[in-house]
């Protein structure tokens, strides 16, 4: 089970937004990089990044600050937002990121998202926004017509590394992960899940080591790691120990 920690770019600071909202974001560090290695002290084994701009603009647009984590840190880090085409994933992929997120493509031109992930295998994971169950797209800003277990099924066999799950009326609020709707999806597909949006309290992780929740490969925690409601080395004893 791993824990990611993460990095929310926003105007080239690190920022949590609340409810998805660009206009409620509470800025927590204005050097990424600094805070990314203050992750990988803390012990945390791999790092999730957005570039909240990039997802609105359908390009990078904070990639400035990624490659600054990158050139700062040893261990492994995802990157979603604005990453449309495979030009894009090719040059991050050569930058040094471990993983690509695809979310708002996956829904437009999800033929895309499997002939990238055959081409750079356990490199390519999918990330599934959602909005009352449904698939939101473009930074949020639209939602769907497609449930969330539908387009999840839809990559099925194709090679896609994870699933990364964000209830957006969790995102930012302290309320909790929708872990019913999380494991819901995770026993939908083989593709493993990630979970995102609402990572509250030590009681999270706890509910974490047992064994119901096995099926997942890990959840992410943004606000409730800056605050310091979760403290990060019990967290990750904790889980290392499960």
């Amino acid at each position: 089970m791993i824990l990611f920690p993460a990095i929310d770019l926003k105007d080239g600071q690190c920022v949590r937004l609340k409810l998805g909202d660009m206009d409620q974001a509470t800025v927590f560090n204005d050097d990424p990089a600094a805070q990314a290695k203050s992750f990988e002290d803390q012990g945390f084994e791999y790092l999730h990044v957005v570039d909240l701009n990039g997802a609105f603009a359908g390009q990078s647009v904070n990639g400035a600050a990624v490659e600054a984590i990158l050139k700062t840190v040893k261990f492994p880090v995802q990157l979603g937002g604005g990453i449309r085409n495979l030009g894009h994933i090719e040059a991050w992929l050569d930058k040094g990121l471990s993983r690509v997120i695809l979310g708002t493509v996956a829904v437009r031109d999800p033929a895309l998202v499997k002939e990238a992930a055959q081409k750079w295998p356990g490199q390519v994971a999918v990330g599934i926004d959602a909005r009352q169950g449904m698939v939101a797209v473009e930074g949020w800003a639209e939602t769907s017509e497609l449930s969330v277990i539908e387009l999840a099924r839809r990559f099925e066999g194709a090679g896609v590394a994870a699933i990364i799950y964000t209830d957006i009326d969790r995102d930012g609020v302290l309320a909790g992960i929708n872990w019913d709707a999380t494991l819901e999806l995770a026993r939908a597909t083989s593709i493993p899940v990630i979970a995102s949006g609402g990572l509250a309290s030590m009681d999270d992780i706890e509910r974490m080591t047992h064994p119901d929740y096995q099926a997942l490969e890990g959840a992410i925690s943004g606000r409730a790691l800056y605050d310091g409601r979760i403290d990060s080395r019990e967290a990750l004893a904790k889980l290392r120990a499960a």
